[in-house]
């Protein structure tokens, strides 16, 4: 009975107990010293970096974004401010479940389909992280007051009070001063990504393009503590930006004003130009935009208009507008005769109305010809001009040749981009022998010269080269690029850009005969049919002033020989293109310009009242009461 139990022996379980305790108060003694090492590993050896990282999730340093720079006219008028808004922002990388925020965000904002679109493109595109995505440009009080309530639900989610820009007079001044876009990824490739760190827009068009570093200013920096939720709880240290420059340009924006009202609804472009200093008092392009549109973000309907457009609005036809000059290149073309000694004053020809090169038949017409007679008769330079007789100037330009027009065309401008500051103006093309071999794998034929010789065949210039040419002859052949810039608050090279070498005729007084024939365009008037200017009575018979000027017609469709065309059989957009070039006081000259009218037909009749109401607005303006009241 005693053998089947078994005697528990006391001593050997105390034994075993006090070995597990020792065992376990070993293993906590060694934990313990474990995590008092890794204490001072952290406290002590590692106390540096980890307090840096935890700053780092504390605190952020956060680039301030500069004020951009002011852009006024001549007279002080503002033209490109900076307006304040609240916009609505994310940040992608706090956001949490995205789809969730912006469902939440639907319920507090009327967000349109469009700017959802265009939030998830800038999602896409490259950016910078923890970079504010906008959503909405513009909220409402309202819409800001239900966003702070529901802050707690939109994690990422910021209203931020920012400047944008702002084009107080809209189409008026787009293609004149150009305007701003969201920054691009290409955009990023180039830019300073430290200067532009905080910065959304970056001039791309006319001056905002060109004077963009002036314009920009220098980012600021602001160290912030946040919160869990990315919030900011207080500003440790600031370091303010520093706002860009402003500038004042020649622009007058009561003549502005005076151009566009003066082209109306039609296609075309104006540049009126002060002679004395290159500087361009009005730039008009016609139809225009809303620049204003670009700054939120477009939508793509809108933006779809504008690209579509038959009359392409967003074309800046002052400066990118390519056409055959016409019969306002003959005063370059008779200049360029005068200067060679391949004619002068006294030289005359006959004029039936039609030329033909030696040995040929065909017949290069005058704008006089009709079937059986025309012409102007017996022609000296002077009535050549007054009256744009085409025969005479196919004769001197076959006399002078394109290896002599071409390059003294080229000294006025034509074929070259001499400007200090529009950086979206064209070359235009002044044709020669080796730029047809190049493009059109021909060679140069005789008939090529008789057509440039009135401006036409395959020269194409721009509104802009047709008024800078205009102004070298009002001042006596000193020539000042065009340029926008008239002050600024800081010292700017283009400031200090030096004009060009004058041009030298053979006898000087050549220029001031040259601005009295084309004042005859316009003064000379009841001298009976075929006697008068071109443009007296249209725009000479109750002038206050004297002015100098010359009409030009370019063909847009071909003439077969033989053949005169009705405009009436034409469509609207297949009628001749009209130009009047002009300056004015003719003896001390205050301004020159050029008008171009799109399929407008007759350059003296439609062309020349354009270009007088210009006139009109700049040589009278001192009985005007006060600046014009402009548009908003």
């Amino acid at each position: 009975m005693m053998d089947a139990f078994t005697l528990r022996d006391h001593d050997a379980e105390a034994r075993l107990f006090t070995g597990r305790v020792i065992v376990l108060w070993f293993v906590v003694l060694m934990a313990m010293l474990v995590l008092v090492l890794r204490l001072f590993q952290l406290q002590i050896l590692e106390h540096e970096r980890h307090s840096v990282q935890s700053d780092a999730n504390r605190i952020q340093v956060q680039p301030i974004a500069p004020t951009r720079g002011l852009i006024y006219d001549r007279n002080g008028i503002l033209l490109a401010e900076n307006i304040p808004v609240s916009s609505l922002t994310v940040v992608r990388e706090r956001a949490g479940d995205l789809t969730a925020t912006l469902e939440t965000l639907e319920e507090l904002v009327d967000l349109t389909p469009a700017e959802i679109e265009s939030f998830q493109r800038r999602l896409r595109e490259r950016r910078r992280p923890y970079e504010p995505v906008p959503l909405r440009l513009r909220l409402d009080e309202e819409e800001i007051a239900r966003i702070a309530v529901n802050r707690y639900r939109l994690p990422g989610v910021e209203v931020e009070a920012q400047l944008i820009r702002h084009y107080p007079f809209g189409d008026l001044t787009a293609h004149a001063i150009g305007s701003i876009r969201r920054i691009s990824p290409n955009d990023l490739q180039r830019l300073d990504r430290v200067q532009y760190s905080a910065t959304r827009y970056v001039g791309r068009l006319g001056v905002e393009r060109h004077y963009e570093d002036h314009l920009h200013g220098r980012v600021g920096y602001q160290r912030v503590e946040t919160d869990a939720r990315g919030r900011i709880t207080r500003v440790l240290d600031r370091s303010p930006p520093v706002a860009g420059g402003s500038i004042q340009l020649h622009l007058d924006l009561n003549l502005q004003l005076a151009a566009d009202a003066a082209l109306g609804d039609r296609r075309g472009a104006i540049v009126a130009i002060d002679p004395a200093t290159g500087g361009i008092l009005a730039l008009v392009s016609k139809p225009g935009y809303d620049p204003n549109l670009f700054i939120g973000g477009i939508d793509p309907a809108s933006y779809a208009w504008l690209r579509d457009h038959p009359d392409t609005p967003m074309f800046n036809r002052a400066l990118r507008g390519q056409y055959a000059p016409g019969s306002t290149f003959k005063p370059i073309v008779g200049l360029a005769g005068l200067a060679y000694g391949e004619t002068d004053w006294e030289y005359t020809i006959r004029d039936p109305g039609y030329y033909r090169l030696p040995g040929q038949t065909r017949m290069y017409r005058d704008w006089s010809w009709r079937p059986g007679g025309g012409g102007h008769g017996i022609v000296g330079m002077q009535r050549a001009i007054y009256r744009s007789s085409n025969t005479y100037f196919y004769d001197l330009g076959v006399k002078l040749g394109i290896e002599r027009l071409a390059p003294f065309a080229a000294e006025f401008g034509f074929g070259r981009r001499q400007v200090v500051d529009l950086p979206d103006a064209v070359a235009g093309l002044m044709p020669t022998p080796e730029w047809k071999r190049a493009a059109r794998r021909e060679p140069w034929y005789p008939g090529d010269t008789v057509n440039l010789g009135i401006g036409q065949g395959d020269m194409l210039a721009t509104p802009l080269q047709l008024a800078a040419a205009t102004a070298i002859i009002a001042a006596r052949g000193e020539r000042h690029p065009p340029r926008m810039l008239l002050a600024a608050d800081a010292e700017l090279p283009e400031l200090n850009q030096g004009t060009l070498p004058p041009l030298e005729l053979s006898d000087q007084q050549d220029w001031k005969r040259m601005a009295e024939a084309m004042a005859d365009v316009v003064h000379r008037g009841n001298r009976g049919y075929g006697q008068n200017g071109t443009a007296w009575a249209h725009i000479g018979m109750d002038i206050p002033y004297r002015m100098a000027g010359k009409s030009g017609t370019a063909q847009v469709v071909g003439i077969p020989q033989g053949l005169r065309h009705d405009d009436l059989e034409l469509t609207e957009r297949q009628q001749r293109h009209a130009w009047f070039v002009a300056f004015a006081p003719v003896d001390e000259p205050e301004i020159a310009l050029a008008v171009l009218v799109e399929n407008g037909g007759g350059g003296s009749s439609v062309a020349g009242p354009v270009a007088r109401e210009v006139m009109d607005a700049w040589l009278l303006r001192r009985s005007m009461e006060g600046p014009a009241v402009a548009r908003h």
